[in-house]
């Protein structure tokens, strides 16, 4: 049994099977590929089509790699629209945008003098009407043992 099994591999070694007979339509196609003009792409998938058409098991695998690339590689509209360093152009450029809005914002703050309400005589005077009018008997400044600032804020 394994005699015949060994005899039955050393005949298909020496044969020729179809699928290497056929002449590739394109090899390297990573590398020819793309450097080919549109329409000669074109010419190129057609042939890659007819391929297709015929029985799957007789195409050669230069064939099928060179139909799955055309089909499927990073060419013409599948190429990828950012280039190395783009990365670090989109980082910069955001970190320059959020700088630039975080100067804008302190140098308006810094120009517009601050409201009369936020000295702290007036917030001093706030403690001492909240405490007049009883307002939040139960756990703000009004109410008893209170420790806190009340509305005295840093300034």
């Amino acid at each position: 049994m394994f005699r015949n099994a060994a005899v039955g591999a050393a005949r298909l070694t020496g044969r020729r099977f179809q699928s290497t007979t056929v002449n590739p339509v394109m090899s390297h196609a990573e590398e020819t590929f793309g450097k080919l003009q549109e329409p000669a792409q074109r010419e190129e998938v057609k042939r890659l089509s007819e391929i297709m058409k015929a029985d799957w098991h007789k195409v050669s695998i230069e064939n099928k790699r060179a139909i799955f690339y055309a089909t499927y590689g990073p060419h013409n509209r599948r190429r990828p629209r950012s280039k190395p360093g783009d990365n670090w152009k989109v980082f910069f450029g955001v970190v320059g945008t959020i700088a630039v809005s975080v100067t804008i914002s302190t140098l308006v703050r810094n120009s517009v003098p601050k409201p009369h309400t936020m000295t702290k005589e007036w917030q001093e005077m706030s403690n001492e009407y909240a405490r007049e009018h009883n307002i939040n008997p139960i756990s703000g400044i009004s109410s008893e043992g209170y420790k806190g600032k009340g509305f005295v804020q840093n300034s």
